[in-house]
């Protein structure tokens, strides 16, 4: 049993590694979005979100077996959203108040959301922005982390 589980997600490696505090338990291998080599700027853009986040919800009933859902958008996108006149101040604050608050931020922004660690597979980069694994992996990571483990994903 996993005491002080985390995510770590290194993209460029397409890697997803389970630690348990600082140990590295299980390292899974990934696929990500049709543009996975930068930082997610906008809906639709592809790309998967790099920083911190936290899981925000487990969901059984996913079109793609299992899913993780990822705190995205995050304060730093938000930020960046505001200052770039992406997301309005009203947009900007309800992100901020739901990472504050530990729950799901908003996922309808023009940032984007929806951002998930889900099945479906690890042929190609196919997903529009998540991080995907071969189904029986997404039971595993599943059954191991619960809503509220950080999530880190990086270039």
């Amino acid at each position: 049993m996993i005491k002080e589980p985390r995510i770590v997600i290194k993209k460029y490696l397409r890697r997803l590694e389970l630690f348990d505090g600082e140990r590295r338990v299980k390292v899974y291998t990934i696929v990500l979005g049709s543009a996975p080599d930068k930082d997610k700027e906008i809906e639709g853009d592809g790309r998967t979100p790099d920083g911190n986040f936290y899981v925000f919800t487990k969901n059984s009933r996913s079109k793609f077996h299992l899913s993780l859902g990822l705190s995205y958008p995050n304060i730093p996108a938000a930020e960046r959203g505001l200052a770039a006149g992406i997301i309005n101040r009203e947009e900007y604050d309800s992100i901020v108040r739901a990472i504050k608050d530990g729950k799901m931020p908003p996922q309808k922004t023009r940032l984007g959301g929806e951002i998930y660690i889900h099945g479906g597979g690890v042929e190609s980069d196919w997903t529009e922005g998540c991080i995907a694994l071969n189904d029986s992996e997404i039971e595993e990571l599943y059954a191991a982390v619960p809503v509220g483990c950080p999530v880190t994903i990086s270039m």
